[in-house]
């Protein structure tokens, strides 16, 4: 799988005109749903439009690689793409990964022996059976150790019973961001005489753009008909499926009924199955889907993503009006739902009612908590919180206030008043017997203006500099005991004259 920098979504044109049906509780694993029925990987998009490009995208595939359907799986244990159920008692393990940023850090229930994909992107899959979890990873090695008990390109970790998606440009263990486990054919499923979900299929010229419900494109080439990440096919419904076998008439009429989707770089026209543990596939029979030309297909509009609506973050403590004798205060909010995850919460915390001031980012994927890094002024401070889900942006939750009452801190903590003249202001150290204030250009104070305040006092109007146009950073110490402090956080303001 070849993966390169995230970059802004290409546009591209697809009119969402289309509403899925699903009437089957198909398919399971285990005992787990494979994702809720309105998924789109268990859309019946037989009705859906076919795209007004169809006929120029199918000619752009079959102009940059092979002319026939492939399933890249089979009787040779050496394709296909392997997978486990775990209990959810499967002691959890460290992964460290190459694309940490766009990946879930775990731990996953992976065993030392865990069935690795063969070939280049060494897939790891293993479903929690117990708890509905799917796990998988890319560029998979097990190297042991309590630190790191497998590496890995990235990884992913899905919610079975959940429609929550990758953030908007990130990948997953597969190129597209798209999960890999419900998209491959399944044997005891192709058996049955019915599968109901789409396939995973790749080409070999994709473009740099992807459309719902992929996340993430892997190319750099911005051909006009190039097929996007996401791109939904389906076999057309008058195909012949006369001399079909079992295993294949099972797969092609699935192609018919729920498409594929393009989820990676590869092969042109490579359907993904699993690897044949259970000495279920017949080539004999899965020779047959090799007859069927690209040309066989054509390009559907995908479904619209569900418009995401998300209710304002209720917060839990400081509780409205509470005094906190620590001047760092722990702020703590309840999460919300969203069908796009990680969720981002911003934290607005100062002096008016409401806050203005954003003062940290916090993913969902981290604790719902905020510690300030500086001290708190002894006065009222209000705070709020927000939440930021894809596109979405809530209002802010209800104002709380929370009152700081502490005593002494080590250095003064400084804000900033700025009126008609700029005035500095720090928290009030007790015993002190004066300040030193120093006011530069720039952060490194090597050239300084210097000011001095009484230790009664905690604030200083700059009337005796002048000030040309432009940003400045000060800091404050105090003296207590003839001794100097450490300086305070240098904090900036910017003067306009």
């Amino acid at each position: 799988m070849r993966r390169i920098a995230p970059i802004f979504i290409l546009a591209f044109a697809f009119i969402l005109a289309f509403s899925p049906t699903v009437t089957r509780a198909d398919p399971l694993i285990d005992g787990c749903q494979v994702f809720p029925l309105d998924n789109p990987w268990n859309a019946d998009i037989s009705g859906a439009a076919v795209h007004a490009d169809s006929d120029e995208i199918i000619d752009y595939i079959m102009n940059h690689g092979g002319d026939n359907v492939h399933p890249d799986f089979g009787e040779n244990l050496d394709y296909g793409i392997p997978y486990i159920t775990v209990p959810g008692t499967q002691p959890k393990v460290p992964v460290t990964f190459e694309y940490d940023d766009e990946s879930d850090p775990g731990p996953y229930p992976f065993p030392s022996n865990a069935p690795v994909e063969g070939g280049g992107d060494r897939h790891v899959i293993a479903i929690d059976r117990d708890n509905c979890v799917l796990y998988e990873t890319y560029a998979s090695e097990y190297v042991g150790g309590p630190e790191k008990a497998w590496e890995a390109g990235s990884g992913a970790i899905y919610n079975l019973n959940s429609n929550a998606m990758r953030p908007d440009g990130w990948t997953s263990a597969d190129a597209a961001g798209l999960p890999i486990f419900p998209g491959l054919a399944r044997c005891l499923e192709a058996m049955t005489g019915e599968i109901n979900h789409a396939f995973r299929f790749t080409v070999s010229t994709t473009k740099n753009a992807y459309i719902y419900p992929a996340t993430h494109e892997a190319s750099n080439n911005n051909d006009t008909y190039a097929p996007p990440m996401g791109l939904r096919l389906r076999l057309k419904a008058g195909y012949s499926l006369a001399g079909a076998g079992d295993q294949s008439l099972a797969i092609a009429t699935a192609l018919k009924k729920y498409g594929m989707i393009l989820a990676d770089n590869g092969s042109n026209w490579y359907i993904s199955g699993e690897r044949d543990l259970d000495n279920c596939w017949d080539d004999d029979d899965l020779n047959w889907l090799k007859t069927i030309p690209g040309t066989a297909f054509e390009v559907v509009v995908s479904p619209p993503p569900a418009t995401v609506v998300l209710p304002a973050p209720s917060l839990s403590t400081p509780a409205n009006g509470a005094e906190s004798t620590n001047s760092q205060p722990t702020f703590i909010w309840n999460t919300v739902t969203s069908p796009i995850t990680p969720i981002t919460y911003e934290i607005l915390l100062g002096r008016t009612n409401p806050p203005t001031t954003v003062v940290a980012t916090v993913l969902s994927t981290s604790p719902t908590t905020f510690k300030p890094s500086s001290p708190l002024l002894n006065v009222p401070h209000y705070w709020c919180v927000r939440a930021i889900s894809g596109a979405t942006t809530t209002s802010c939750s209800p104002v709380r206030q929370v009152n700081i009452t502490s005593t002494a801190t080590a250095a003064p903590l400084r804000n900033l008043i700025i009126d008609e003249t700029v005035v500095l202001t720090w928290n009030r150290i007790p015993n002190a017997t004066d300040y030193a204030i120093e006011v530069a250009s720039e952060p490194g104070f090597t050239s300084t203006y210097d000011f001095t305040a009484p230790g009664n006092e905690n604030d200083y109007a700059l009337t005796s500099m002048s000030f040309v146009g432009g940003r400045y950073y000060w800091r404050v110490r105090a003296r207590v005991n003839g001794s100097w402090g450490s300086w305070s956080i240098a904090e900036s303001f910017t003067y306009e004259p």
